[in-house]
Parts: structure tokens; sequence; C-alpha cells
């Protein structure tokens, strides 16, 4: 380990090379590999009646490797005088033909287009160290002069990005062909190799520059071309190879309970990706049995948002109760098709050792596991852009209780569903009672038209939304006193329309006013989730913030209920929901100012810095007397509920048994008001029973 280099300058001085060789000695060093890694590669790209310019051949026994298997037609140059002495003496007497000789490879003496080939272990990586890669340039340069028509630089390289960069811009300016072949560690040789995976460029030179750029990428020596159109896709291809070989070394060497490294696997003819991993170590001490050192978990389609799966503590959970030192969770993305269990784990097999813990032997079985063994299913009902929020996809996929559900996801986050609806059959969308409802399987929706399910709008699929309903109780909505009083709402989030189109459906003397900043949301909530605008129901387009705003100037109108739904689309801050501008002590006065005298307003919290809580809670406690605050069981969501009753001690003890009288009467309303073929799914007293004063 001495000899390398301690710094990235020192390759491409002659001094460094001539202290390096001479330090050597006699033991040839194979700089990223030797003939037996590099051979298949090799003999694709370089026929053995080529005549051969090595470039930077170090004392390496690739030539005099290649030279004994038929390659007779080898120019070995190098800058170093020690190292082509030596080498013209070793192989003075077994191999007279093979020639070494000291030249600058920026400055060759030979002749334009003499050369079928030229070979290069590493120089170009040692070249391009050096003032700003100008000595690369002019090495690659002179390749290029001496190789004729159709003649192939092949470089093994470790692909650093400035290095790989400054080769495949040069070529592709030049109009030849690039393809990248990244090399596969054997398996069990990690502690022996590189963290980062070596790659051998291949460049071909044509006759007439070729007018668009073909720039491929290959796994291993065999692996099929995938083409990419542009050089910053092949580049990000390089880092997705090398960040994959890191992390691959990472987790056969050592383990680590607190984080959960992931990765992407794509299709190797498509490019698309078809799986992403997670990687959950047991943490140390836990008891496992030695018989279970590795398991693979199959996520079923659909089911990879839920919190067990997506969020760190529920794969935490997972991989304690399935009692393996190292569990892989493998969930499968949208597009994509999977025939059958047995089917993805053929795919995934290859790749299951890679990841395997440390000591593991090779040829132990490693143990697939799924609920049920089923893979689930899902069906893309729609998919668009949004100028706002970016790609979206509307999909039906199977819950784990069997259900069907739609739901719309912004492929930016697609851990995060943005909205989701039960679906039923629309013949029986009029049945309330759910165990009179026909479960519809997933091969049944497969094969049935959209127009046959229907959104069931008595169903509220997001516990923050069955909340946020409950917390009408605070307004008496339903009892005697209030038996004709309307209600008026203010909702700033359309999402797929689930909550303002339940209260709109089951809220007795309900209008609802629903602030909505993207148009695409709203076509969306229309044509795929059963959104009805009507007079008691209306949307307007535009900022939520500016809509308070115009609304507190105007003057004249209030609302008995405001409610903030909205997420935020900045994921780098501590709070997901609502975006910070929301919660600012001013917007929550114009809030204030808003609402009637016996108003309250509703706020879903997604707030995971406890700090930043803890501001956001304070600024509510300056506007708002009472506040009431209700977690979501398995999720980081809390609904806080604020009155504008006065702030006096005996009011917040007496509003929570008030609350249980009101709940029932809410309940009584709701289930009393149905308008349409649906029945609300709503138990107000249970969703009340875990408030707390804060």
């Amino acid at each position: 380990m001495s000899l390398l280099p301690r710094s990235a300058e020192e390759f491409s001085s002659a001094e460094y090379w001539e202290r390096f060789f001479k330090k050597r000695g006699e033991k040839a060093f194979e700089w990223y590999g030797d003939y037996n890694k590099l051979c298949g590669v090799l003999h694709k790209y370089i026929k053995v009646k080529d005549k051969v310019l090595v470039v930077g051949c170090g004392n390496s026994e690739l030539s005099e490797q290649m030279f004994d298997v038929g390659y007779k037609h080898l120019t070995n140059i190098d800058i170093s005088e020690t190292v082509v002495t030596h080498m013209n003496q070793r192989n003075a007497e077994r191999r007279p033909g093979l020639t070494f000789q000291q030249v600058d490879a920026t400055q060759t003496p030979y002749e334009e287009a003499s050369y079928q080939a030229a070979l290069d272990k590493g120089t170009l990586d040692a070249m391009a160290s050096e003032e700003e890669g100008a000595l690369a340039r002019n090495m690659l340069t002179e390749v290029g002069r001496v190789l004729s028509v159709g003649g192939r630089y092949v470089c093994v390289t470790l692909a650093q990005e400035s290095v790989i960069k400054l080769a495949v811009e040069h070529f592709v300016q030049l109009g030849w062909a690039v393809r990248l072949h990244c090399l596969q560690e054997e398996l069990g040789k990690e502690e022996d190799s590189f963290a980062l995976p070596v790659f051998v460029l291949v460049c071909t030179k044509f006759r007439q520059p070729m007018p668009m750029p073909i720039l491929e990428m290959c796994l291993g020596e065999e692996g099929a071309p995938t083409r990419l159109p542009q050089v910053a896709e092949l580049l990000s291809a390089v880092r997705e190879h090398q960040a994959y070989s890191v992390l691959k070394k990472r987790l056969r060497t050592s383990t680590d309970a607190s984080s959960s490294p992931s990765l992407t696997l794509c299709h190797a003819k498509t490019g698309l990706p078809r799986y992403s991993l997670t990687v959950q170590d047991c943490p140390p001490g836990a008891k496992v049995p030695r018989s279970n050192p590795f398991a693979i978990f199959i996520v079923p389609q659909g089911s990879e948002t839920a919190w067990l799966y997506s969020s760190s503590e529920g794969r935490r959970q997972l991989a304690a109760s399935a009692n393996f030192r190292r569990l892989v969770i493998a969930a499968m993305h949208r597009n994509q098709e999977y025939t059958d269990m047995q089917a993805v784990q053929s795919e995934l097999s290859p790749m299951v050792m890679d990841l395997a813990p440390p000591g593991m032997p090779t040829n132990q079985q490693v143990p697939f596991l799924s609920v049920g063994g089923d893979l689930g299913w899902r069906e893309e009902v729609s998919r668009g852009v949004s100028e706002l929020s970016g790609e979206y996809c509307v999909e039906n996929v199977k819950g784990e209780d069997g259900e069907l559900y739609r739901r719309l996801v912004f492929l930016s986050n697609v851990a995060l569903v943005q909205s989701e609806s039960r679906l039923v059959p629309s013949n029986t969308a009029s049945s309330h009672k759910k165990k009179n409802r026909k479960k519809l399987k997933p091969t049944d929706a497969a094969t049935t038209s959209s127009t046959s399910l229907s959104v069931d709008s008595g169903f509220l699929c997001c516990a923050h939304h069955e909340v946020m309903v409950a917390g009408l109780a605070m307004l008496g909505v339903g009892t005697p006193q209030n038996k004709d009083v309307p209600v008026s709402v203010l909702l700033v989030g359309l999402g797929g329309g689930g909550l303002p189109q339940f209260l709109r459906d089951f809220v007795p003397g309900v209008t609802v006013e629903v602030v909505e900043l993207d148009p695409v949301v709203m076509q969306v909530a229309k044509e795929c989730f059963g959104f009805r605008p009507d007079d008691r129901l209306t949307v307007t387009l535009g900022d939520g913030l500016e809509r308070i705003c115009a609304l507190e100037k105007e003057g004249g109108r209030l609302f008995d209920a405001i409610m903030f739904d909205v997420d935020n689309k900045d994921s780098t801050v501590g709070m997901s929901c609502p975006p910070a501008a929301f919660v600012e002590t001013l917007i929550l006065q114009k809030v204030h100012s808003l609402l009637t005298p016996r108003g309250i307003f509703i706020l879903n919290l997604v707030c995971r810095d406890s700090a930043l809580r803890n501001s956001v809670l304070e600024r509510l406690s300056s506007v708002f007397p009472t506040i009431l605050s209700r977690k979501i069981e398995g999720e980081v969501n809390e609904v806080l509920l604020c009155s504008r009753g006065k702030n006096e001690t005996s009011d917040a003890v007496r509003i929570l048994p008030s609350l249980n009288r009101a709940a029932k009467s809410l309940q009584s309303a709701l289930c009393s008001n149905r308008t349409g073929t649906s029945s609300p799914h709503i138990d107000i007293a249970e969703l009340l029973k875990e408030l707390k004063v804060e």
C-alpha cells in the first residue's frame, strides 16, 4: 500500500514513475487487474492480428501474456527509462518479438493510421490529473492520430468523473462511437480489490464523424449495450455503478443497524428502474439465530408507501419481527410487469449475495419472504405532467386488507401518496354496510372497465382527514340547538377531493370553498376521484395565502371552520405539511379574523423537527386560546384543533367531556344527511378519544 501515490498529481510525473519502478523492482504491478480479469473484454475488441500500441505499459505482465496467446504485433511505450530497460531485458530471450520503447505518449514518432488498436491500462487516469487534463487531451489526440479507420482505443480505468468526462467528450466531438463496460468483481474477493469498479472504455474511429453521438453502457464483458442519448446520462450511469460497488463492499465487510442504505436495480434492456432495495441490519446484541443470517422481503405492489416499508422506523420493526441478521426489503416499481413470485425471485437471485452480511458462506440458501406469497396488484389509470408539481400517476392498487384503492402519486416523491380513495363496483356503491359489499378481486378489476368502478365518497382513506371531520364536533354540528344552522368551511388544499366531497355529501347545511394552487390537480380530482363541484362545493384556483389575505381585505365573509391540508414542496426542511409561510403569526391572525365567534382552525401538521413543532405551537397559542391535538397512529401527522374560545382553564377542562356528547350528535347528523349513494364510514367518538389539550 505504501507504493500507491500520495496525491493524484504524482501520477503524471516521470519522476514519480522512475521512483515507483525502481522501488518495485522485479515484481509486476497489475494496475486495475491482471490479464485473467481483462482478457474477455480485450479479446472482444482487439484482434490477434491487430497492430497494437500499448500506452504506458509499466512493468505489467499484460503485454507478455497477450504475446503468449498470439498477439505478435505489440508496441509497448512508457515514459520511464528504468521500466523500459527492465522489460526489454526480461523478454529478450523468451519473447524476442516483444518490444518496449521509452516514448512520451503525448508525442510519439509513429505514422498516422499505423495501428489498429491502442491499449491503455491506467495511463489516462494518471495523466488526467495534471494541468487540468491538458496532458491527457494531448495523449488522446495522439492516439486518434496513430489509429486507422475502424481502430479502437481500449482504456482500462476507474472512471473518475473528471477523467471519464474528459475522454468521452473528446471522442464524441470527433464523432467516434463510445462504449463503456463496467467489470464486476468476483464474489468473495472484495477484500483485495478497489472499492470502485474497473471500467473498460472502448472508442471506435469512423471514416466520417457520426452526426449523433453513439454512447453505450454494458454490464460485464458480455452485457447487452444500453444506448444513452447524452454524455451526462452516461456519466450518471457510471456514478450509479460506482455507488453500487462501494455499497456492496461496505455491506460485505460491516453491518450498521442505524443506517438503511438503498439502491435501485434497473432493467438491463430498457434502463428503467425495476426494483428498489433497502438493507436493514438488526442492532448489535440482538438475539438472532445463527441459522437466520440473511433474507429478502418482497413488498407487495401498491404497498411500498405503507409505513412499515417506507419509513426507517417501520423497516427496523419489520427486520426485528423477521428475526434475521440482515433483511433486504425489495419494492417493485411502477410501469413494470412482474409475472409471479417465482419470476421475481429468479430476477433478484443473481444479485442477492452481493448484499449478504460479512462472513456469510457463498453457497448458503437465502430465503425470500412476502405477505402471503402474493405480489400484490397495480393498474395505471392515468399519467400526466403538472407544471407546478411535475409528473404524476393515478393508479388502482390492492390494499393489504384486500380492498381496491385509487391513488394519486407525484413521481418526484414516490414514497408519498398524495391522495387516496377506496373503490367499489358501481352496482354496490349504494350499499352502506361493509359486510354486504362485494369485494372486487384484482383479477376482476383487471378485466373490468373503469366505468364499473366508483369512488366510495363515504370512506376517508387518510386518518388525518377523519380527525379533521371529527373536529367539526367543536362547532356543535347536529346538536338540537344547531339543527338548522348552516356550516361554512374554507379548505386550503384539494388533493383528490376526498375530504371536501365528504363534507359536501354528509355534513348538513355545509358550504365548502376549496383553494387549490394547481389546476391539474383539480382536473385529476374530477376525472379520476369522483370530485363533483356544485353550488355548495366550489373551487378557487390560486395561492392559498393570497386567498386568505384577499378574503380578510374584502371583509364581510366569515367561516365556521378553516382547514389547512397543504403539503410543502421543499423537502429540505423538517416540516413537510404545511409550508412554513402558512403558520407565520401574521397569517394565523388573518385566519383568526376570518372565523365566526364559534369558529375553529384545523391544521394538518407533519413536523419531524421537535424544536420547529414547538415554535409552531407557540405561534398558534399566541393567536388561539385553546388548542387540542390528535396524533395519527403510525404516522408523523397530527391534527391541531384551534378554537377561538376564551382562555380560561375551566374551558379547557370542560371541552373534552362536552366533545364526547357533541361527537354523538355529529355522528348522527352525518349518517342522516346522506344525499348520494354512499354512507359515511367514520366513528367520531373513537377519533376524539385521543385528543389532548396543548
